[in-house]
């Protein structure tokens, strides 16, 4: 693990419950701990580590977890007017700048559910905002083009996974274009091997999202754009981080797509226009995938700003992990 510095006044605040309540009161320069914790959902019960997962696909199949990281950023509490406050994040392995790492799977690897004694690599976002009363919070999916760092600008999406500061150096959430990052990578293990058009098979299938249709080449300093930013915001209006949690639900990221199959391109949807079976991943991802109309020119943009199908309110207390012992 390395030291990071931390950004502005934040302290440290990981470990802490925070209670999601009423008006923020930042006039007074307090600050509050802040917890906002994440669960994976399928066929209606909690999964994660190795926990075995059920009615996946329009085939309701069976399956295993091979991958579930995905990169979350811009969190903010909401107040009863509508008002956003911004949550400074804790400055740790697992979070940098304004930006966290979500890791679903258990550090050993193995086939075991989640369990306390076998928990997640990282479910969990801590940081601290300004004392006060709120009733939502908000957060984008995926890794921003850049954030503030000691009031500087650093690249973080077109960073170089080498010498990029943790969560930023997970090759394995490497995007092969213009050295970008994976926003998100999901990969599952059907009952029966993946069959692909020319009958070759493959054990996954595997939905990765990142930008597309980059240019520029960060290496040489060059500025990167790309055509399709594949971020996405989730805004939940009612959310209270003492009983509550976000949830990000597999049965529906996948329910329009036929698992035990590729139809073309790369294995599942890796956000190629002209693959096949991305539409249905990305209409539950809540994105476009290509223009919404001729000369719309909102490919790559959410379809509702705020809205996703895939993640949604839980709650935390009552919470069950599916094969854990009780």
């Amino acid at each position: 693990m390395r030291a990071l510095q931390m950004i502005g006044a934040v302290t440290a605040a990981a470990g802490c419950v925070f209670a999601v309540m009423g008006t923020a009161q930042a006039a007074s320069g307090k600050t509050q701990p802040v917890a906002i914790s994440f669960a994976l959902m399928a066929g209606g019960k909690e999964v994660g580590c190795g926990a075995p997962l059920a009615d996946l696909g329009s085939g309701h199949l069976s399956g295993k977890l091979q991958e579930a990281r995905l990169y979350v950023h811009g969190f903010a509490l909401i107040d009863a007017k509508g008002e956003r406050t911004p949550i400074a994040l804790t400055q740790n392995e697992w979070q940098y700048a304004d930006v966290a790492l979500i890791d679903f799977k258990d550090a050993r690897g193995g086939n075991a559910a989640c369990t306390p004694g076998n928990p997640a690599k990282n479910n969990v976002v801590t940081g601290v905002a300004p004392q006060g009363a709120y009733v939502g919070l908000e957060f984008s999916v995926g890794a921003p083009v850049e954030s503030m760092v000691d009031g500087k600008s650093v690249s973080i999406n077109h960073s170089n996974v080498e010498t990029a500061p943790a969560p930023l150096d997970i090759s394995g959430m490497a995007w092969n274009w213009q050295a970008g990052r994976r926003f998100v990578t999901i990969e599952v293990i059907p009952p029966a091997p993946v069959i692909k058009p020319d009958g070759s098979k493959s054990r996954t299938w595997m939905v990765h999202l990142g930008s597309t249709g980059c240019k520029g080449n960060p290496a040489s300093g060059e500025i990167v754009s790309c055509a399709r930013e594949n971020r996405f915001p989730v805004r939940l209006d009612r959310f209270d981080a003492k009983t509550q949690r976000v949830e990000l639900d597999l049965t529906k990221l996948l329910e329009g797509s036929d698992i035990s199959v590729d139809r073309g391109g790369a294995v599942g949807c890796m956000a190629a226009l002209d693959d096949p079976d991305c539409p249905p991943v990305f209409a539950a991802l809540g994105l476009n995938l290509g223009d919404s109309a001729p000369g719309a020119n909102d490919a790559g943009r959410p379809t509702r700003p705020g809205v996703s199908p895939i993640f949604s309110v839980g709650a935390a207390e009552t919470a069950k992990i599916a094969g854990a012992k009780q």
